[in-house]
């Protein structure tokens, strides 16, 4: 079991950065894979980015690509989203999420969930 909380949310304007954190507690945080996902308003919630567990392997959403950047300590159990250029479609909750049985954009494929962190970008 892992428990994850999401910080770092926030108001921003467009073109401006923000970095996500994803605090999980256990021992076995270095073996899952760690992703991000996101939810605006009266949308189907999408994925975003994963990192493996060892942080080798990242994956991103063409729509964030360039832009967002996943990356993990796992000395410290947290995993990371820096989002830069930020746009006002970049507007959503954010949520992260891990898996121990592999990596993958699938929504159903991670077992464990943060509470989401609010991020709106004005134009």
């Amino acid at each position: 079991q892992v428990q994850l909380v999401e910080s770092g949310g926030g108001l921003v304007q467009a073109g401006g950065s923000l970095r996500l954190s994803c605090a999980a507690s256990g021992r076995t945080f270095s073996s899952y894979t760690m992703a991000w996902f996101r939810q605006a308003p009266r949308k189907e919630r999408e994925f975003v980015a994963y990192i493996s567990w060892s942080g080798q392997r990242t994956y991103y959403a063409d729509s964030v690509k360039g832009r967002f950047t996943i990356s993990r300590d796992n000395a410290k159990n947290t995993a990371y989203l820096q989002m830069n250029s930020l746009k006002p479609e970049d507007t959503a909750v954010y949520y992260c999420a891990a898996d121990l049985t592999g990596w993958g954009a699938g929504e159903t494929q991670y077992n464990f969930w943060g509470q989401g962190t609010q991020v709106t970008v004005s134009s």
